[in-house]
């Protein structure tokens, strides 16, 4: 069989057929390993679990779960007699169920306690009404009033929860009742998903954002879309046009601190002035927004992505105390 020279480009393919039967493909030696490259996800915040080393389960009056099932995030926090004894803190996955077992098992991990022991559990967040064991479901944002005040002390009085697709500001009490309220509508601009998107497209890891979002010389002017389809268009011009990456995470980092700052404004921040969510985390937008309210917000030990679940604990350890436990 004779090769024509124009058709070198076939040569890998030629090599691996068997030329007394064309069709018949010679296969691979069995320790031929085929490596292919996996795409690394800038996007992609650690998950983690805690277990207090103070607190036993055994011999508690009651333990309560809550369970927040959010967009982008799942937490899971265990409650002895109204102290935290475990979290779990992981991403949401392709329904509520399945994420509410894997947080809660998450958590659980890092204990000898089983499941059946919970006396109460109460579901919150985006899936709260798809957490298949929970014994009934709570508003994120009854429960992110009743977290904050737990996870940042009862002088809290306005908390900023800038969740996966939806930011709320809120008012509370002493006791962590909701006295007020705003949300915007569900959008991934000024959220944390906006910001996973933009960690993708700049090829930066989100937890290195804030950071980098200030080695700069100057504050930049912020991208001037909203919309997060529309900023990604306007963050790859300005890439285009020269701009160092730090200065678009800065221009981007100031826009959504801009867009939160609309709606925090419109209801007016009452100090003290706590945030909760995956974006407290974020100094790139919270110290940019904090300039803008003046106000500095407060700081906390907890982790303060499980707020929401922590507030939902609290409920299901208030029912409790009234006798309303589930039964076993």
């Amino acid at each position: 069989m004779s090769l024509n020279t124009d058709r070198l480009w076939a040569l890998p393919l030629l090599s691996q057929m068997n030329l007394d039967n064309p069709f018949k493909i010679r296969r691979l030696p069995k320790d031929t390993k085929m490596v292919k490259e996996k795409k690394q996800e800038f996007w992609k915040w650690a998950e983690s679990n805690w277990k207090s080393p103070d607190i036993e389960w055994k011999g508690a009056k009651y333990i309560t779960a809550g369970i927040d099932v959010g967009s982008v995030s799942s937490q899971a926090v265990i409650m002895v007699d109204g102290k935290i004894l475990v979290y779990g803190n992981m991403r949401t996955g392709s329904n509520s169920p399945d994420s509410a077992r894997d947080a809660l098992n998450f958590a659980l991990k890092t204990t000898d306690m089983p499941a059946k022991k919970i006396d109460y559990c109460i579901g919150t967040g985006y899936g709260r009404v798809n957490v298949p064991f929970a014994d009934r479901s709570i508003t994120e944002i009854a429960c992110h009033a009743k977290g904050a005040n737990f996870i940042y002390g009862p002088d809290v009085r306005t908390v900023l929860d800038v969740g996966g697709q939806d930011i709320k500001v809120i008012r509370c009490d002493e006791n962590g009742k909701v006295t007020n309220f705003m949300m915007n509508d569900k959008c991934a601009a000024g959220t944390g998903r906006g910001m996973e998107v933009f960690a993708d497209l700049l090829g930066v890891a989100i937890d290195e954002i804030g950071d980098m979002s200030y080695n700069i010389k100057q504050e930049p002017l912020a991208v001037s879309s909203t919309c997060v389809v529309y900023a990604k268009s306007e963050a790859t011009d300005l890439l285009r046009k020269g701009w160092r990456t730090e200065e678009v995470l800065a221009a981007y980092c100031m826009a959504m601190a801009e867009r939160i700052y609309s709606l925090v404004e419109r209801i007016g921040v009452v100090p003290e002035f706590a945030v909760t969510g995956g974006m407290a985390k974020n100094r790139g937008v919270i110290d940019r927004l904090t300039q803008m309210i003046g106000i500095e917000p407060m700081k906390t030990f907890w982790n303060t992505q499980i707020a929401g679940a922590a507030g939902a604990a609290l409920f299901g350890y208030d029912f409790c105390q009234k006798g309303k436990m589930r039964k076993k």
